[in-house]
C-alpha cells in the first residue's frame, strides 16, 4: 500500500515537472529559430550597388511629405532638442536649399523615381515640350529599372540621390544614413556616369548631424518651396491650382514621378503641359536645380 502511494507521488512530481519545463524548451525553440532567420548586420564597407534592398518602398504605401502621419513626425521632431527644418534652413544656408535666386526661372523636379509605371509618360511630355528637369533617384528603383536612369541623362535631365529605399533621415543612426547616401550613390555612378552633388531627405525631413555631413562632404540638400501635393491622387485642375498659384522666381516645385501601391499620378501627368505653357507664358524659363543653384550636378 505504502508503496503504491509512493509511486503515485512519483508520478505526480513528474507530470508536474514536465508541464513547466515545457513551455521553456519552446522558448529556447522559438528564439534560436528567430535568431536564424534575422539578417547579420551589412558592414558598410560591403554596401554594393548589387546587393539586394532589404525594403522597398514599393512594398508598401509611400508616406509622403504632406500627409498626417508625416506631419506627425515632423511635430514630434521639432518637440525633440534638435533643430527645425526653418532653423536648419537659417543655420545652413549655403547646404541646406529650398528655391533659387529671384530670377524668372523654374525648376520641375520628380521624386521617387524611375517607375515604370509613370516615368517614361512623364519624359515624353518633357521632351515634347523641350523642358529640362531634375529627377530625384531612389536607388533600389534604379537597380531595377536602370533604362529609365539612363534614358533621364540621355535626355539631358539632372539627377539626385532621393535615398536607397526611401526611409526618414532623422530616424536613422549616421551609420544608416551615410549607407543610403552611398549606396545610391554608387548606384547612379554606375549608370548615369556620376555622384550626384544633390540629395533630397524623403519626405524632406533631415537633423543636424546629417546636414553637417553633407556639408562636409561637398553635397547640396535641396527640398522646395512649391508642393503640388499631387501624390494624394489629385486631378489634373488641382495640381495645376496648386502649382501655379504659388510658382514665382527661384521656385523649386515638388512633383512625383513614382510612387507606392496604389498611387494614382494621372493628374499631375495631365497638368503639366498646361502648366508649362501658362508658365512660359508668364516669362519663366525652366532650368535643373544645378543650373539654378549655379552648381555642379556632380560631386
Amino acid at each position: 500500500m505504502k508503496l503504491t502511494i509512493f509511486r503515485r507521488i512519483v508520478l505526480f512530481i513528474s507530470v508536474i515537472a514536465l508541464a513547466l519545463s515545457a513551455p521553456a524548451a519552446e522558448l529556447v525553440s522559438v528564439s534560436a529559430a528567430a535568431a536564424a532567420d534575422s539578417p547579420a548586420p551589412v558592414p558598410a564597407q560591403e554596401i554594393l550597388p548589387s546587393s539586394r534592398p532589404r525594403a522597398s518602398i514599393e512594398d508598401e504605401t509611400a508616406v509622403p511629405a504632406g500627409s498626417s502621419a508625416f506631419q506627425s513626425s515632423v511635430s514630434r521632431h521639432k518637440k525633440s532638442k534638435g533643430l527645425s527644418l526653418s532653423q536648419l534652413l537659417r543655420k545652413y544656408p549655403e547646404t541646406l536649399k529650398t528655391q533659387g535666386p529671384r530670377r524668372k526661372m523654374i525648376a520641375l523636379t520628380f521624386d521617387d523615381v524611375p517607375d515604370p509605371r509613370f516615368t517614361p509618360q512623364l519624359l515624353d511630355v518633357l521632351r515634347k515640350y523641350k523642358v529640362k528637369a531634375t529627377f530625384f533617384v531612389v536607388g533600389s528603383r534604379a537597380e531595377k529599372h536602370p533604362a529609365l536612369v539612363a534614358r533621364m541623362i540621355r535626355e539631358g535631365h539632372a539627377i539626385g540621390n532621393h535615398s536607397y529605399n526611401h526611409p526618414q533621415f532623422s530616424k536613422l543612426s549616421m551609420n544608416a544614413f551615410r549607407i543610403q547616401i552611398i549606396r545610391t550613390e554608387n548606384i547612379l555612378q554606375l549608370l548615369a556616369g556620376y555622384k550626384p552633388k544633390l540629395i533630397r531627405p524623403p519626405y524632406g525631413d533631415i537633423n543636424e548631424p546629417q546636414v553637417k555631413w553633407a556639408k562636409s562632404h561637398g553635397y547640396k540638400l535641396v527640398n522646395w518651396n512649391v508642393d503640388s501635393l499631387d501624390w494624394r491622387g489629385l486631378s489634373k485642375n488641382q495640381v495645376k491650382h496648386n502649382i501655379l498659384s504659388r510658382a514665382g522666381r527661384g521656385a523649386i516645385i515638388l512633383q512625383h514621378g513614382g510612387g507606392g501601391r496604389g498611387s494614382n499620378l494621372q493628374g499631375t501627368l495631365q497638368a503639366l503641359p498646361e502648366i508649362i505653357g501658362i508658365l512660359r507664358q508668364r516669362g519663366y524659363s525652366f532650368v535643373t536645380v544645378p543650373q539654378m543653384l549655379q552648381v555642379s550636378k556632380s560631386k
